[in-house]
């Protein structure tokens, strides 16, 4: 599995997690196709992004304009929160890549508006967090 397909299934997890009140590991389990290993990535994607839910809405939330983090899209709010999580906590993975990854996920859940929407959440929390984009 690689980090492209990763992100996907943890977004997807993160998703149903948010949507149905399922635990992790049912959420992992769902999310895989038939014969698909789970990558130590995706794991600490959905893991990660779990246990640091209310840091991350925190920081979500002070960097909504005109919204609340409970009226955001399923899907967004999944999406955010986990890119989130992979620009404060994955080392090796350099910002830019993680907003960009998080940007073309959203535009193929939601189209360009979801696109636009993600781009501008996380932009405003790169700025916030005084985030390198180019470098952890």
């Amino acid at each position: 599995m690689n980090r492209r397909l990763a992100r996907l299934r943890a977004a997807q997890a993160l998703y149903q997690m948010d949507l149905t009140g399922s635990d992790v590991e049912s959420a992992i389990e769902s999310v895989l196709e038939d014969n698909e290993k789970q990558s130590e990535f995706f794991t600490q994607l959905v893991k990660g992004t779990t246990e640091l839910k209310v840091k991350i809405d925190e920081t979500i939330s002070a960097n909504l304009e005109g919204w609340t983090i409970s009226r955001m899209g399923h899907v967004d709010r999944a999406i955010i929160r986990m890119a989130m999580y992979e620009m404060l906590e994955v080392e090796d993975i350099p910002v830019n890549v993680t907003f960009n990854e998080a940007i073309e996920l959203a535009k193929a859940f939601g189209g360009d508006e979801a696109g636009r929407f993600v781009n501008g959440v996380l932009s405003k929390s790169i700025e916030t967090l005084n985030l390198d984009r180019k470098n952890k």
